[in-house]
């Protein structure tokens, strides 16, 4: 059960906008919403959940809660990580609007684990498995499957949304390595780009705390960046978790000397950015 820190006023006010382009809110962790001006809106990696207390901490509020979601075409999953594909987060949104959920193989087998069938009544045909080189459509977004370089995943994928004139891009958790094709394939106008420290947390196996990096740091995002000739950077993930927050307005100096990303976008959550 997701309980919102918020009430309703967020998922109320995406229903309520009519952007002549497109719109992107900030969930929080690595969480979007986009809404296009044809009226389509699609979720990537919505997560409500508060983590596994103590080894990993939500330290942003919970921004709503999926049972108020009315209106959805599609939510997408870059990797399986409980961040990314979470049950009491996700199927419910589905369940109650129809939309229809995008991942990988790893992705579609945790919701399989979690019963997303059974326990909130998602349609199997709403379930879809994606790989890299795909392209489909939701609505009026052109959507492109590409690679993602997260060595901590089992199968992670980014993706490419097209709407009009404008090009969103969201690389999950990924770091640098694997975007130099898709820098030169796509104008990309805002990228999304995991971003954080190095920090001590429980390990898994033993509960001792143990150094850990799980995201891009200053010099990784840049040079991510540069791989996909960014217009405008928005790091995401840095306001997350207990031991891995940083502050993203120093990536201003590390980017300085580079030609991209052209521009940054600091977002916190609940922010709504347009193009």
């Amino acid at each position: 059960m997701v309980h919102s820190d918020w009430g309703d006023w967020l998922v109320r006010a995406v229903e309520d906008a009519d952007p002549d382009g497109l719109a992107v809110w900030y969930l929080g962790c690595n969480g979007f919403i986009l809404k296009s001006s044809g009226g389509t809106t699609a979720f990537i990696d919505p997560y409500l959940g508060i983590g596994d207390p103590p080894r990993t901490v939500r330290m942003v509020p919970i921004p709503f809660d999926p049972e108020d979601v009315a209106a959805a075409d599609a939510v997408l999953a870059t990797h399986e990580h409980v961040d990314h594909v979470h049950g009491p987060s996700q199927a419910p949104i589905l369940a109650n609007t129809g939309a229809d959920f995008y991942g990988a193989d790893a992705s579609l087998d945790v919701v399989e684990e979690e019963g997303w069938t059974e326990e909130w009544g998602v349609d199997e045909g709403q379930l879809n498995e994606v790989e890299e080189g795909d392209e489909f459509e939701v609505g009026d977004l052109t959507i492109h499957v590409e690679p993602a370089n997260d060595p901590d995943a089992e199968h992670p994928v980014s993706y490419v949304v097209e709407h009009g004139d404008t090009t969103f891009f969201h690389g999950g958790d990924a770091r640098p390595g694997d975007f130099e094709s898709v820098g030169e394939r796509y104008d990309i106008d805002v990228g999304v780009l995991a971003f954080g420290t190095v920090g001590m947390i429980d390990d898994k196996a033993t509960g001792e705390p143990k150094r850990t990096r799980w995201y891009s740091d200053e010099n990784m995002i840049v040079e991510a960046a540069n791989e996909l000739q960014l217009d405008a950077l928005v790091p995401t993930h840095w306001d997350m978790w207990k031991g891995m927050t940083t502050d993203p307005t120093v990536l201003h100096n590390h980017a300085r000397s580079f030609p991209y990303p052209e521009g940054l976008e600091i977002l916190q959550i609940g922010d709504r950015l347009d193009r």
